[in-house]
């Protein structure tokens, strides 16, 4: 079923895949037992850089075999030479090795110095935008600020203008009531009047208009003869022979003229 699991599953469940024991004979020595340092995501499965090594191990082990006996000066000396070029070959190689591991190091570094570079960028990046936009509150502030006082300077300037003499003016308020664009009828909001948020306060509020009983009322209260209106015809202003009156003549002229 769904829910069962064998030891052996091949899946990604599965940690580390199923090593079987074995018995090493007496005088061999098996090739993979070179290996046996390789384990399961350690080298394995082996790829291009284990399968050079697996070569270098097989080379080695038939330069071994090769190797002359030490029964003779001269073969020693050859035995010498030949593991002295071994040698040199394994520095060189030692050598390959770590240059490639430099080179990867090197990669690695810099990828970290421009992720740093990146994140470094972001930062001022952000510190710069907060850094100008406090600098834009300020300067408006400022530009405010400047407006208000040339407000203020302007008005002072003004009042010294209509009191140039320096002479003391008492209060008129016959003149303030005769001119109808004075601070009685149409005050400034700049001196702290603002008519409009309390315009509620002059509305009409009448009990006998506001609601169907006080009209009610109302209509009760007034008098029958107040609700039959009688409209008379006006007398036309024409005579009898068809001509129209001087006055009316004079009426219908001034009439012309106030239009």
């Amino acid at each position: 079923t769904l829910g069962t699991q064998t030891d052996y599953r091949d899946g990604e469940a599965q940690t580390d895949p199923y090593s079987p024991e074995y018995i090493v004979r007496s005088g061999s020595v098996p090739e993979i037992l070179a290996l046996a340092t390789l384990t399961w995501g350690r080298g394995l499965p082996a790829g291009q850089a284990e399968m050079e090594i697996i070569d270098r191990i097989r080379e080695k082990r038939a330069w071994e075999a090769a190797l002359p006996p030490m029964d003779s000066p001269s073969n020693i000396a050859e035995r010498l030479k030949m593991m002295e070029a071994m040698e040199r070959k394994e520095w060189a190689y030692r050598e390959e090795e770590i240059d490639k591991l430099q080179k990867v190091q090197m990669e690695v570094f810099k990828r970290l110095l421009w992720r740093q570079e990146e994140n470094q960028n972001k930062l001022d990046a952000v510190r710069l935008k907060k850094q100008w936009q406090n600098h834009q509150k300020a300067k408006e502030e400022k530009i405010r600020k400047i407006q208000h006082d040339c407000a203020l300077m302007l008005r002072k300037l003004i009042a010294k203008r209509k009191n140039w003499m320096g002479k003391l003016e008492r209060r008129d308020i016959i003149k303030e009531y005769n001119d109808f664009s004075s601070q009685t009828y149409a005050p400034l909001s700049r001196i702290g009047f603002f008519p409009d948020s309390h315009s509620d306060y002059y509305e009409a509020k009448n009990f006998y208009l506001n609601t169907f009983a006080g009209l009610c009322e109302l209509e009760e209260s007034v008098q029958h003869s107040v609700l039959q209106i009688k409209i008379q015809a006006p007398k036309p202003k024409c005579t009898k022979t068809g001509y129209i009156r001087k006055s009316a003549r004079l009426e219908a002229v001034l009439a012309q003229v106030h239009q």
